[in-house]
């Protein structure tokens, strides 16, 4: 059977494949320690789980607008005004399965053959796939240590050709946890703007952040900068929400037109009763969101301490989302090999930095409770110092 070509270009998700392997081992009587998978381990917020099961009571079960319910696009709105200072309307709003629809949708509806995006690397592993299927080009800018694994404005400047129509940025930032302060979002919004390319801001981590680390919205700069901003979100990190599948995109009515002639086609709507939990969650006290967050904060500093106690790992200290991401060189491994030894000879998950574009690191998610996370980097450490 001939496949099509498109999919000889993708790439398959490691992170997906990491954490099935680590469920797999579990499901045998192994005790494994998990690191891979980018999800809170924290129930969704009861008031959430309400709101949906009211929903299911009064019969919201039905077909539903693809760009998703009036109330939820209404709220989103809101937030997006109130907490980024973003000046979208309803309208410009369309509800998708998770964030990454969202991102999945605006490439196929904005990429053509020849396009180019650039990415900054290390990055988010679906980044360079989706634009891959759109039949665009993935442009990739290394990012070192040297700079917090941040692209500057330079580096972006210098990589705009007259074939790029995006540049993809991802504050806080999956894998590394890095978050731009307001002076380089500045710094890039303006190349942004005199080179007139478009910028997405992916900003699911937004409300993940520590140590008075500032989010700063890229589309919150003034008016020329919003109207090149397409901005994506989501329900899943911040409140733990992810199999729910709610995120959603905002962007200039045209694209967020195009986006949805995309979904009609795909998925449609998302699902109905998963859309009031979500109203839920935007509209009510968000202490819950607070109390992941500082739960998260003393996670990291636990398994931070851990990894910079062992000798040849070094790493830098994250500004925001649930991730470490330690380089590893030298043990003389490569992130494939050492992942898949770390998993099969002492149990401990992690994903190779190979899949987001920086061979010579490693992933962990702390994610997860703290005894996981402390049992977990004892192991790590034996098995470093036996590779040393």
């Amino acid at each position: 059977m001939k496949l099509a070509a498109r999919i000889g270009e993708v790439t398959p998700s490691v992170t997906l494949a990491v954490s099935a392997k680590a469920k797999a081992m579990k499901a045998e009587g192994l005790d494994v320690c998990s690191f891979s998978a980018g999800e809170p381990d924290f129930p969704t917020p009861t008031h959430v789980v309400a709101a949906a099961k009211q929903a299911l009571d009064q019969g919201k079960t039905r077909y539903g607008p693809a760009a998703g319910e009036p109330e939820l696009r209404a709220a989103i709105a809101r937030k997006l005004q109130q907490d980024n200072q973003l000046p979208y309307q309803a309208e410009q709003v369309a509800v998708t399965c998770g964030g990454k629809q969202s991102l999945y949708n605006l490439m196929m509806a904005l990429i053509s053959p020849g396009d180019e995006v650039i990415i900054p690397a290390p990055y988010w592993l679906s980044y360079p796939e989706m634009v891959k299927l759109a039949g665009g080009t993935p442009v990739i800018v290394t990012t070192t240590a040297a700079t917090d694994y941040k692209i500057t404005a330079e580096q972006l400047a210098a990589a705009i050709t007259p074939q790029t129509k995006l540049f993809v940025l991802n504050s806080p930032s999956n894998p590394t946890g890095v978050v731009y302060t307001p002076a380089e979002i500045k710094a890039l919004a303006a190349v942004i703007v005199d080179r007139d390319i478009l910028v997405v801001a992916d900003e699911i981590y937004e409300k993940i952040i520590y140590d008075g680390a500032e989010h700063l919205s890229i589309g919150s700069l003034g008016p020329e900068i919003f109207a090149r901003t397409i901005t994506s979100n989501g329900f899943a990190k911040a409140y733990s929400m992810t199999g729910w599948r709610v995120g959603y995109l905002a962007a200039p009515l045209e694209i967020v037109k195009a986006a949805m002639t995309v979904q009609s086609h795909s998925t449609s709507h998302v699902c109905t009763f998963a859309q009031f939990g979500a109203i839920a969650a935007l509209e009510s006290p968000q202490d819950c969101v607070e109390a992941m967050r500082q739960a998260f904060a003393k996670r990291r500093k636990l398994m931070l301490d851990a990894l910079n106690a062992i000798p040849g790992l070094s790493c830098p200290t994250p500004g925001g989302a649930f991730y470490l991401f330690p380089n590893v060189e030298k043990t003389g491994m490569s992130s494939l090999e050492f992942c898949e030894a770390l998993l099969t000879d002492y149990h401990v998950a992690t994903v190779p930095g190979a899949a987001f574009g920086a061979d010579g690191h490693i992933r962990l998610s702390y994610a997860t409770d703290e005894a996981t996370i402390l049992k977990g980097m004892e192991r790590l450490e034996k098995f470093v110092k036996s590779r040393l």
